[in-house]
C-alpha cells in the first residue's frame, strides 16, 4: 500500500479551491490524490500528520472532491479507513464525515434517496 504524506505537498494546507490561494483541497485532490489512486489501484494510505492544521474547505475538497470526481465510494471509503492522523485523530473522522456527506449528496441528486 502507498504512503501519501500531505506534507511532501504542503506542511501549511491552503483553501478549499485552487484560485483561493496555494496549496488548495482541490490542487491536492488533483495532483496527488487521483494520480496515486489511479496508479495504486485505491490502495492508498493519507499520513495527515506533520501539517500545521487543515481546514474543513481543504478536507471536504481533497476528500469528498474524490466522491464528486467520480471515484467509487467503496475506494473513498477505504481510504477513509486507512487515513492516519497520530497528531490529531479526530481528523479521521472529520474526513470520513465530509466524505459521507458528499456520498448522501451524490445518491440525493441522483435519485436514489429520499
Amino acid at each position: 500500500m502507498k504512503s501519501i504524506f500531505v506534507t511532501s505537498f504542503s506542511e501549511f494546507p491552503g483553501p478549499r479551491y485552487i484560485d483561493l490561494g496555494p496549496f488548495s483541497g482541490e490542487l491536492f485532490r488533483k495532483k496527488v490524490l487521483l494520480p496515486e489512486i489511479e496508479a495504486n489501484k485505491g490502495e492508498i494510505t493519507v499520513v495527515l500528520d506533520g501539517a500545521f492544521g487543515y481546514g474543513s474547505s481543504f478536507l471536504d475538497e481533497a476528500f469528498g472532491g474524490l466522491i464528486r470526481d467520480g471515484v467509487p465510494k467503496e475506494i473513498v471509503l477505504k481510504i477513509c479507513d486507512n487515513l492516519i492522523s497520530n497528531d490529531d485523530p479526530s481528523l479521521k473522522l472529520e474526513v470520513t464525515q465530509w466524505v459521507n456527506e458528499a456520498i448522501a449528496h451524490g445518491e440525493a441528486f441522483n435519485g436514489n434517496r429520499i
